[in-house]
């Protein structure tokens, strides 16, 4: 069959479920019809619309199973409130800005960035992104997700950047940013400056080099002390030696001066309380610059600025006769210098945690430059309220944001050194420095090709401008998305900023991984607080991670990756959604194909029902002035069903909602209530309650399995002659509870029986209409005796008062000997005799065993029971109930 074909085919439930076939041709039929497309209204009630704002993914690669878990996730949430609140904004977006597409184009096209104009390499971008990008649609597409692909962006397009930009201004005209020639941590790999929290701690092989500083003047207190550092590289850069004001034993060293190995300059020592006293010597030296305390003790000491490390990791001049290596080359260089001159008194290997940044795992160095910084210190405390005012799916997740912002020590650096990304919308006066932003209604502008809006500074008159060559951090501009998606621009008429979806604002939901609460969350409520006062959203579901099967994370260097590709050739679609749903959000989960085949299943399972409901009963019966017991108990079975999962996927508790509503659909209806009905076709009460429950079931079963529910009910129930946009199931209202009343433990009881009956009668060779002469059952049964009676031809029923005579005696004691040995000895032999000659005690009430003079505790030994019927007949016990068949 050709795809033309296959895509107008006519939805069946003739022959067996054909995923391969129906789920592409939905997909194409959704996205033609424009069933999943948000139509905004400024006027719309807030209170009506659903709004999510969906993590665009970074361009770097290909999908993963991370992109596939965690959209799957996105769309159980639209799917489900699109049928129970009606109007959902499920957008999409690509991160196409920045570091990582930088990298993608360097890697695909195998050329360096620093090769080329800035304007053509970030057109080889641009190029290399829209085709990973129009993969990525399709794989997407693929997934089955009800996105709204008429609503998406790009976070480098031109209107984007606009935004991107009206940000900046904004918050320097609130006083919310700065530029600065300040310590900012450098990534010489990326040869960028990044933001603290692109950096990462990784566990990396070292040294500890203890190392002897001679004290200068004839009047020092003693020769020489010792530092142990991992970094002897960074010994050009020191400008001072710190002791603790409390380390009695180093006292004596502050006030004087030391002398540096080597290099010979000379530096003060200094007291302060941030030294650790525990670590090395207890003496440290701080460099310019080689982490946090270092910069701290630069601006808390005004100490001098000595550069020994350029921006590529390489030792400058400062370094001497180390000038033009790499860090790690003037490590051992030094280190063996060190040694012959007699200054290394030790060397030992360590394990530590190193500094790295997440994109390249590239140790990081801290340089001076000047930076753009947004503000963020001041307002801890306003970011954290904020996070409180949000409901957290999972709750635990709050911590991991509070323990963030608690541990803040940085401004946030948005500023950087690359080709590739949204240009800062300033230029500079080329006399005095001050800066020129760009009118509101110019943007979007590229400093690099466009003037700037003055002819002269208007500090100084000067009339040469310098433009910013840097760019935007990517979490600037994607910190964004709810005013990218809410239409959020400046009105100049109003002359002030407004939306043009004001209805979305504040979103409903914020989905993403835990890996990124500290990136794209974070920066988010940062800018959308500051702009609007607001807490962008209502709520955050955090996703866990795909695991392998040994629960190790996957990795390319491992060799365990799970490609998305493999899985989908393998399985239908709608089973990798089933496994999407097996764990709670929010942990990390390994990957199991048992639930992918249990999906599967499931499929099969959910079709040949609706082929035995649609020979069972007639496709719209009249619902009858009386429904029988057990039809009634069906339906309040369902009620009970409806209302449990309306409040699991109310809370995302995806995998508690597909768990609950696969039992009751394949335990209950299937395998005990389906097998009633075909003893009961014929019967009004039967047909009314199988079609409702089958068109009940078919609903909640959509947000997990589109395709196959889709498929179902157009073949089934659909106006054949309705535009889908209006007939799908997706559109449909979200089931709710009928109040059906009716006994529920009676009519479970009564399951147990049919099914133990059944059972028995298969166990015995008899078919399944034989009749059974007399059957008498102790149990909760008021009012479904006649449905056991009539399903399973029982000639005589009998309700029991009392229970029938059964005898309770102990089959067995198993004892357990790796505790019982080492505590009683030899004791043991005496013990097991006691049992097997019966002379023991068991004392219930107490948890104890007493035998050949002992008494062992519960933990000890475990009894099993065996019950047996006295009386005549053959005695099957359920849960519920105990079954006497004469």
């Amino acid at each position: 069959m050709s795809m033309d074909a296959e895509a107008d085919a006519e939805p069946t439930l003739e022959g067996g479920y054909d995923p391969d076939a129906v789920e592409p041709r939905w997909q194409q039929r959704w996205i033609d019809a424009d069933v999943y497309a948000y139509e905004g209204d400024e006027k719309r009630d807030p209170n009506t619309v659903y709004s999510i704002d969906t993590p665009p993914p970074t361009v770097s690669g290909s999908l993963h199973m991370g992109h596939l878990y965690g959209h799957t996730l996105q769309d159980f949430a639209a799917r489900f409130q699109r049928m129970h609140d009606g109007d959902v904004l499920f957008p999409f977006g690509y991160d196409d800005n920045g570091i990582a597409s930088e990298r993608l184009t360097e890697s695909e096209l195998d050329i360096r960035h620093q090769d080329y104009e800035r304007r053509e390499f970030q057109e080889r971008c641009r190029e290399v992104c829209a085709e990973y990008e129009a993969d990525f649609t399709r794989k997407m597409q693929g997934l089955g997700c009800s996105i709204d692909w008429n609503n998406t962006y790009k976070t480098i397009e031109p209107r984007v950047q606009r935004v991107s930009q009206l940000s900046f201004l904004d918050l320097y005209e609130k006083g919310r940013e700065y530029r600065k020639k300040a310590p900012a941590i450098w990534c010489p790999e990326c040869e960028t400056a990044i933001s603290q929290v692109e950096m990462e701690d990784d566990e990396r092989g070292s040294h500890f080099n203890d190392i002897a500083f001679e004290l200068v003047g004839d009047d020092a207190p003693r020769d020489e002390f010792v530092i142990s550092t991992t970094r002897p590289e960074l010994i050009p850069a020191c400008v001072s030696v710190f002791v603790h004001p409390d380390d009695e034993e180093n006292q004596d060293l502050v006030g004087e001066e030391a002398r540096i190995p080597i290099f010979g300059h000379e530096v003060p020592i200094i007291a302060d309380e941030r030294v650790d006293m525990e670590k090395g010597s207890g003496v440290v030296m701080c460099c310019t610059f080689g982490d946090q305390n270092d910069i701290e003790w630069y601006q808390a000491h005004d100490l001098p600025l000595r550069v020994a490390i350029d921006e590529s990791a390489t030792m400058t001049d400062l370094a001497g006769d180390y000038e033009g290596m790499s860090t790690e080359e003037a490590r051992e260089a030094i280190v063996e210098d060190l040694d012959d001159e007699g200054s290394l008194r030790d060397r030992r290997a360590i394990t530590h945690a190193v500094q790295v940044h997440e994109r390249c795992d590239t140790p990081v160095e801290f340089r001076v430059s000047k930076q753009w910084y947004v503000e963020i210190l001041d307002h801890k405390e306003e970011y954290l309220e904020a996070g409180r005012e949000m409901d957290w799916y999972p709750e635990k997740m709050f911590t991991r944001y509070q323990h963030w912002i608690e541990g803040l020590e940085w401004d946030w650096l948005i500023s950087r050194q690359r080709d590739s990304g949204i240009p800062f919308p300033v230029w500079y006066c080329a006399d005095c420095d001050h800066a020129i932003m760009a009118e509101r209604e110019e943007l979007p502008v590229d400093p690099l090709s466009d003037e700037p809006p003055v002819d002269s500074c208007p500090e100084c008159g000067h009339d040469e401008f310098v433009p910013e060559e840097d760019v935007f951090d990517t979490w600037a501009t994607s910190s964004l998305t709810p005013l990218i998606n809410a239409g959020w621009d400046w009105d100049a008429e109003r002359e002030t900023f407004a939306m043009d979806n004001p209805e979305l604002y504040p979103f409903d939901l914020r989905p993403q991984g835990h890996d990124i609460i500290s990136f794209w969350l974070f920066h988010t409520i940062v800018k959308c607080y500051e702009h609007t006062g607001e807490v962008p959203f209502d709520a955050t579901m955090i996703n866990g991670h795909v695991l392998d099967e040994n629960r190790e994370k996957m990795s390319k260097s491992r060799g365990n990756i799970v490609a998305p590709d493999e899985v989908l050739a393998e399985y239908p679609v709608d089973a990798v959604r089933f496994w999407a749903a097996s764990a709670a959000v929010g942990d990390d989960f390994p990957y199991q194909e048992k639930d992918l085949t249990a999906g599967e299943k499931l499929l099969r399972k959910l079709w040949n029902a609706s082929k035995l409901v649609d020979s069972l009963a007639p496709r719209n019966p009249d619902e009858p002035a009386d429904l029988e017991a057990i039809d009634r108990w069906l339906l309040a079975e369902l009620d009970d069903a409806v209302a449990d999962l309306t409040a699991h996927l109310e809370a995302y508790e995806f995998a508690k909602a597909r768990d609950r509503l696969r039992t009751f659909f394949w335990n209950t209806f299937c395998d005990d209530y389906l097998e009633i009905a075909k003893t009961r076709e014929d019967n009004p009460s039967t047909q009314y309650a199988l079609r409702t429950a089958h068109r009940t079931f078919l609903e909640l079963w959509a947000p997990f399995l589109p395709h196959a529910t889709e498929e179902i009910w157009q073949a089934v129930y659909a106006d054949a002659s309705a535009d889908l946009e209006t007939s799908s199931i997706h559109v449909r209202d979200w089931p709710e509870s009928q109040g059906h009343e009716a006994d529920l433990e009676a009519g479970e009881t009564a399951m147990e029986v049919i099914s133990a009956l059944r059972r028995y009668k298969s166990e015995n060779q008899l078919p399944l209409n034989a009749d059974l002469e007399s059957v008498a059952v102790y149990g909760p049964l008021d009012g479904f005796d006649d449905a056991i009676r009539n399903v399973m031809h029982v000639q005589t029923l009998t309700v029991l008062d009392e229970p029938p005579e059964i005898t309770t005696e102990v089959a067995s004691i198993d004892l357990d000997y790796s505790t019982l040995g080492p505590k009683f000895g030899s004791k043991v032999g005496d013990i097991d005799a006691g049992i097997e000659s019966g002379d023991y005690e068991i004392d219930d009430d107490a948890g104890l065993l007493r035998v050949a003079g002992e008494e062992l505790e519960d933990d000890l030994f475990e009894v099993e029971l065996e019950r047996t019927y006295s009386g005549e007949g053959e005695m099957i016990e359920t849960e519920s109930a105990v079954v006497v068949l004469e």
